[in-house]
């Protein structure tokens, strides 16, 4: 027993070192990945690439520096098992049949892995990205082979699965559309509002806070539909990805502001009532109103 204790003793103290130097160099392994990690990162903002690919490569580097993290950790600790003169075959087939009884009982977490695999290989998400997945919607502030994490309009975060995953609605790939539906007066000539519609598309393309968020001028589709109370514009302009909402208002503001000089209707659901001569004069007589469904017409 005193033999096995000593034994071991000179091993821990022979060992030592070399544990101790694989401990610092795994620190300075992690400490150089995530300071190229973050150099690149920097250098890439600087040189002004294309948005998505920007978006891309961030995210690529991000779960490129989580993966060597895990690695460099998981060889530093076989490492240091090996100059202990432990046996890592026993442990790694432990591992292997651990694993195997893991599995059945994580499978959602495989499903997250290939998942996650497939999400990044196909390039659907990433950093930076607006979008709608498992119901919720938001910027994606993170994504990795197990989950993507989302932040909404009120600061929530939202943590979703990869294996949760089902359909994938990405409002900030390559370009986006601010959409229109302009309601005017049925009494309004359409040709006119399409006239002004165009008008004010170019006015707003024209102004230095806004050129570089519009791709293309307006695309008026026309009439598009006739509502209960007003005749519908549908329109759209191109924007790069992430600006249609911020063109969208500002367009709309000019709408209203346009609108409103050229004394053009902007209905707002009501009702007209329309009175025979018959049921004019039954009022005046009487007081009441007494008419009947088919003289009321919206």
């Amino acid at each position: 027993m005193k033999q096995s204790v000593e034994n071991i003793r000179i091993l821990l103290v022979s060992g030592g070192f070399k544990i101790l130097m694989v401990f610092i160099g795994t620190i300075l392994v992690l400490m150089v990945v995530n300071f190229s990690a973050h150099q690149i990162t920097m250098r890439l903002s600087r040189l002004k690439l294309k948005q998505d690919s920007e978006k891309r490569v961030k995210t690529i580097i991000s779960v490129a520096r989580q993966s060597i993290n895990i690695l460099t950790v998981i060889i530093a600790i076989i490492t240091a098992l090996g100059i202990l003169d432990i046996d890592i075959a026993p442990i790694l087939t432990a591992a292997g049949i651990a694993g195997v009884a893991l599995g059945f009982g994580a499978q959602s977490l495989v499903k997250d892995i290939i998942s996650g695999f497939f999400i990044l290989l196909d390039d659907q998400i990433r950093v930076g990205d607006v979008v709608e997945v498992a119901g919720k919607a938001g910027v994606v502030e993170k994504i990795n082979l197990r989950q993507v994490v989302l932040r909404d309009l009120e600061g929530c975060v939202h943590y979703i699965h990869n294996s949760a995953i089902e359909v994938i609605t990405n409002k900030t790939q390559k370009f986006s559309f601010a959409v229109f539906d302009i309601n005017i007066a049925y009494r309004e000539n359409v040709e006119r509002v399409i006239g002004i519609l165009e008008q004010i598309s170019v006015f707003l393309r024209q102004d230095e806070n806004f050129q570089k968020d519009i791709m293309e001028d307006i695309e008026v589709f026309g009439l598009d539909q006739f509502a209960d109370s007003a005749i519908v514009i549908k329109a759209r302009i191109k924007t790069k990805p992430g600006s249609q909402w911020k063109v969208r208002r500002e367009f709309n503001k000019r709408v209203k502001a346009t609108f409103d000089r050229e004394n053009i209707e902007i209905p707002f659901p009501h009702l007209k009532l329309y009175l025979s001569d018959d049921a004019s004069a039954q009022i005046t007589q009487t007081g009441k109103r007494q008419t009947n469904p088919s003289q009321v017409k919206k």
